[in-house]
């Protein structure tokens, strides 16, 4: 077996601290997830030591056809027999054939496909033609917004990821608004001096507070009042994990970009794509060398990623898409009911899922109570009232009722932990 002589978790974990991240490896254990992936298949994690864990994270949707699913490998593996990374510089059978079909599935007005190696970087793409459309440099994105860490990128969040490298970005031309407020958003268009309004269409690591009646259809059309381009992050929505193809389309709204990522890769290759309207391309026959990746688009990539539209397309995929959020909402209800003093709320579009919890660190108990139960499903990083629950598309009934009664035993022992220590509110 490959690295046969290193699975032993004590030296993993002193390689890790030694040469790779330090404060993240000891802030796991220092939780109480002391978890090395070792065997992955479907929607279950081994740890190196045998665990069996469910897996509800899917690294943010990157598993949303769970892990090593086979028709992704042997789409791969065919793949390998012609194709490699190819070069960015010139035209691809596949790289082209993906491109067409992003403008028959993507919302109306999308037509040019601009290839990167991952999210951040897809959402630097957008900004960047955002930027180039409208002739204006400044962005407004929502406070406690999540949209990877690279250079624009990372500006657009909180500062917790921005501020310790002084990438917060200049005031003037990142500015932040709450999530929901109408009133402050018109705020900070009025002006006319803005090049696009940069939004996850379910704030992921927010705790995916939902957008409510009318409040994205009002943002679109102050963008079009005030000449600013509309961007929909759907690197964690995306790919009918809310029960259509894009979760922008839930709301009636056709972007002017549009972010994919994460599952786009069928957890097998990285890939990721801005998919943009004719405006926002308008530099791809200008100067098409003005935007360079080296890995963006990268023809093993393409071939896994046409694989994962045409899945994400298969009627019996959607059917059981609806019939897992369905059936886990009863369930969760269900478990809500007999605690409902610590489990008050579920905010829920299809499979994107927040459980939220009467405690300010309470996805925090559940989390490490849950790994201890065999479900891996982690907090939201700026709401840890909030347990980010992410099911993937290809769930089926047996494994749902097994993940009920693992999250009802989970959800009691985190609640009696609080009670414990006097600290439940």
């Amino acid at each position: 077996m490959l690295l046969e002589n290193d699975r032993n978790k004590n030296t993993v974990y002193e390689r890790s601290v030694t040469w790779w991240n330090p404060a993240k490896t000891k802030d796991w254990r220092e939780k109480g997830v002391d978890l090395v992936i070792d065997k992955r298949e479907g929607y279950y994690l081994y740890d190196i030591d045998g665990k069996k864990l469910m897996d509800l994270h899917l690294n943010g949707g990157t598993y949303n056809l769970g892990h090593r699913n086979p028709e992704i490998i042997h789409t791969l593996e065919e793949g390998l027999a012609h194709f490699d990374i190819g070069n960015h510089h010139f035209p691809s059978i596949v790289r082209a054939k993906l491109a067409e079909e992003f403008s028959k599935v993507t919302p109306d007005g999308l037509r040019y496909t601009i290839y990167a190696s991952g999210g951040g970087e897809a959402i630097d793409i957008a900004l960047k033609c955002a930027r180039h459309a409208t002739q204006r440099k400044k962005i407004i994105s929502i406070r406690y917004g999540y949209h990877g860490h690279t250079g624009l990128a990372v500006a657009l969040g909180n500062e917790r990821y921005s501020k310790l490298f002084l990438s917060e970005g200049h005031p003037e031309e990142f500015v932040h608004v709450p999530f929901n407020d109408i009133h402050a958003m018109e705020q900070a268009l009025v002006k006319g001096d803005t090049a696009c309004v940069i939004i996850e269409t379910i704030p992921a690591t927010y705790g995916f507070p939902m957008p409510e009646e009318g409040y994205l259809k009002q943002v679109k059309s102050l963008c079009e009042q005030y000449g600013t381009l509309y961007i929909a992050d759907e690197v964690q929505t995306g790919l009918l994990r809310t029960g259509k193809m894009w979760a922008i389309e839930n709301y009636g709204i056709n972007p002017d970009i549009l972010v994919t990522a994460k599952g786009l890769s069928g957890g097998i290759y990285p890939i990721a794509a801005t998919v943009v309207s004719e405006k926002a391309g308008q530099w791809l026959s200008e100067d098409g060398f003005a935007h360079i990746s080296t890995f963006g688009g990268s023809e093993l990539g393409c071939l896994v990623a046409l694989k994962v539209l045409e899945i994400c397309q298969r009627p019996e995929i959607n059917d059981n898409a609806h019939f897992v959020a369905n059936y886990l909402r009863e369930g969760l209800e269900t478990i809500q009911h007999q605690y409902p003093d610590f489990f008050v709320g579920i905010r829920q579009l299809g499979l994107v899922m927040g459980l939220v919890f009467n405690h300010p660190e309470g996805a925090r108990y559940v989390m490490s109570s849950l790994y201890e139960n065999g479900v891996w499903a982690i907090y939201s990083m700026l709401d840890p009232r909030v347990l980010q629950f992410k099911p993937g598309l290809l769930c089926d009934k047996s494994f749902c009722d097994e993940l009920l009664t693992r999250m009802e035993s989970g959800i009691q022992q985190a609640r009696s932990s609080i009670k414990a220590i006097k600290s439940f509110i």
